[in-house]
């Protein structure tokens, strides 16, 4: 592990499903990930936990080791229940990436160059623009489709190299995007990794965002599932009900490691930011400046 991971489990965090989960509220994480961003050294992967990862998860022993290796953020009201479970508390936040990566770009006001990879060509040249207009101090490069040859994808790592990125988004859904990383993408390739799933489609509003009280009420994923029930039917008809299961194994049933207490290593204090979850990190519409601050 490199150094920045290392310095990375600084971070708070608690144990799900015996997976190290960040539980730093949105002033911490964005302040942590902006840190880890600017080290001139090593690289820390970010990925994001939600029900329906973690129901991956668990089926797949890989897929497990290598959420092991990254800098994993809560993401969604089934994980929250899950901490209510297992520690007694909801996380501070819910860090889900389609917030939290726009956050992210706001907050760094150190221009920063950085490069996506996934989704189809025409969906990531927008969600590139959108980004740029969005924090237009930063660059944004819009790299590769993410329909390539996952197993032969030489060419896309060698043009990732060439673009001296300091944050590399990766967009491909779960879990290949975190198994392509994990064998992929090194320090030389970038000092941050965010994993992003399905975040590029929003960036370039292909795909809605739920209005604002849909998302309070945590209802989200219940809009999704009307846009897109086709697609999405299995993921939370069959999902959600795999998901509770699974609580209650992890709870009551015979399995080691689950229930450990929340870890809380010491975190430098820090200041209070805006509310980022008050709908303030939607995407397109640019940003103030570079040094107008947060």
């Amino acid at each position: 592990m490199n150094l920045a991971a290392n310095f990375a489990v600084l971070a708070s965090r608690r144990t799900l499903f015996g997976l190290s989960v960040c539980d730093c509220g949105w002033p911490g994480a964005l302040a942590f990930l902006n840190d880890l961003a600017c080290l001139p050294f090593g690289q820390t992967v970010v990925s994001f936990l939600n029900a329906n990862n973690a129901n991956l998860m668990i089926a797949d022993e890989e897929y497990r080791q290598v959420l092991a290796r990254h800098l994993v953020l809560p993401d969604g009201i089934g994980i929250d229940l899950a901490s209510r479970i297992f520690h007694g508390a909801p996380f501070p936040a819910n860090l889900n990436g389609t917030d939290f990566v726009p956050a992210l770009l706001t907050y760094m006001t150190h221009p920063m160059r950085i490069g996506l990879v996934g989704a189809r060509r025409d969906v990531l040249d927008r969600a590139a623009a959108n980004l740029h207009a969005h924090a237009p101090w930063h660059e944004v490069v819009a790299i590769s489709d993410g329909f390539f040859d996952k197993q032969n994808s030489q060419n896309v790592v060698d043009d990732i190299e060439r673009q001296g990125l300091d944050i590399l988004i990766v967009g491909m859904g779960t879990p290949l995007q975190e198994k392509w990383v994990d064998a992929n993408i090194r320090p030389i390739h970038a000092r941050l990794v965010l994993t992003v799933g399905a975040f590029f489609d929003f960036a370039a509003g292909a795909v809605p965002r739920a209005p604002s009280l849909v998302r309070r009420l945590r209802l989200e994923w219940a809009y999704r599932l009307f846009l897109e029930p086709k697609r999405l039917w299995p993921r939370y008809m069959i999902g959600i009900p795999v998901f509770l299961c699974n609580l209650l194994r992890y709870r009551f049933g015979n399995v080691s490691a689950i229930t450990a207490p929340a870890e809380r290593l010491p975190v430098v204090p820090l200041p209070q930011t805006a509310d980022f979850e008050a709908g303030r990190t939607e995407i397109p519409g640019p940003k103030a400046a570079a040094g107008s601050g947060r």
